[in-house]
């Protein structure tokens, strides 16, 4: 099997390209080559089709497990697109859509250093956006849910505490009140236009970031917590932005080829 590999601030994922998303072994192949040990290593894999006017995708997290969307995982599907069309050489203002079980995703192409591309990416508008309160590992916490393509659970915290994050991350996914599992972060707003989170990913554990994490943070902190509509949402793998207008987010992050290969399976 052909992959590519591409990461984008340390979240990184295979990509396969084939006309054949649905078929049942999928979520087997995801788990044998996410597997950080005795894989390949990623936090999820991508099975993309070609379309004219990009790509279709569907995504399986490191467990196996499908997921509607990334936004990450969207912009390096984007990358690996124009780094593998070498012969137009799409430059900055080339606009590529990428088809989700999300519903479709338009990413305008900003800047482009040799396998390091950058994009501003429609993410759409958050939905279901709400308090609260969860009791959890024998806390009560007043969380903001919504979704962002893919349900999330945004802890507007005063600090960030490690180990809390680590206790709590794993139950929060798994509550009662998320029949499908969400995504977790936890956000601390350092000022009205920066926020930084840790992430606990649906299907994977803790990752260095997550495009549709940091939109689902920067929303919570717009909406309860008074950020401005443009801040910089900073993960431990690095700060992506999130604007919040015209009705829908937007998402400019930059994302990496990192190789292409085969895996022996």
């Amino acid at each position: 099997m052909t992959l590519a590999k591409v990461q984008a601030y340390g979240n990184d994922f295979l990509y396969v390209e084939s006309v054949d998303a649905d078929a049942p072994a999928w979520p087997e192949h995801a788990r044998r080559a996410c597997a950080r040990q005795t894989g390949i290593g990623a936090d999820g894999l991508i099975v993309y089709r070609r379309t004219p006017s990009g790509a279709s995708m569907r995504l399986f997290n490191a467990d196996g497990s499908p997921s509607e969307v990334s936004g990450n995982g969207v912009r390096g599907l984007a990358a690996l697109l124009v780094w593998q069309d070498p012969k137009s050489a799409p430059g900055p203002g080339a606009v590529l859509v990428v088809e989700t079980d999300a519903g479709p995703k338009s990413l305008e192409l900003l800047e482009r250093q040799g396998h390091r591309l950058t994009f501003r990416a429609a993410m759409g508008a958050p939905t279901d956006l709400r308090r609260e309160r969860l009791e959890v590992g024998g806390e009560r916490l007043d969380a903001v849910v919504l979704r962002v393509g893919n349900p999330q659970c945004v802890l507007l915290e005063p600090l960030l505490d490690e180990a809390r994050f680590r206790r709590l991350g794993p139950l929060i996914e798994r509550h009662p009140a998320f029949p499908a599992r969400t995504n977790v972060e936890f956000a601390r707003v350092e000022s009205r236009s920066r926020v930084r989170i840790l992430i606990w990913e649906r299907g994977v554990g803790p990752t260095q970031a997550s495009g549709t994490g940091a939109c689902a943070a920067a929303a919570a902190a717009m909406h309860y917590a008074g950020a401005d509509p443009i801040v910089e949402v900073e993960s431990p793998g690095g700060t992506q932005v999130v604007e919040w207008r015209g009705g829908g987010l937007y998402l400019t992050g930059c994302a990496e080829v990192v190789w292409e290969g085969r895996w022996i399976r």
